[in-house]
């Protein structure tokens, strides 16, 4: 019974642990380089670009 009690822990310290990373990404001003990336790959798959 122990081992099911800890198990929703190890997935909500990865989310809190990716939400923190996403957020210091926004905030270093990451988001229009990705985005743009984004773009520019998925203009390619197309065959647009």
């Amino acid at each position: 019974m122990r081992n099911i009690m800890r198990a929703p822990r190890g997935g909500v310290c990865l989310a809190a642990v990716g939400l923190a990373m996403m957020a210091f990404g926004i905030f270093r001003g990451e988001m229009p380089v990705v985005l743009e990336k984004a773009i520019n790959i998925c203009m390619e798959c197309i065959g647009i670009g």
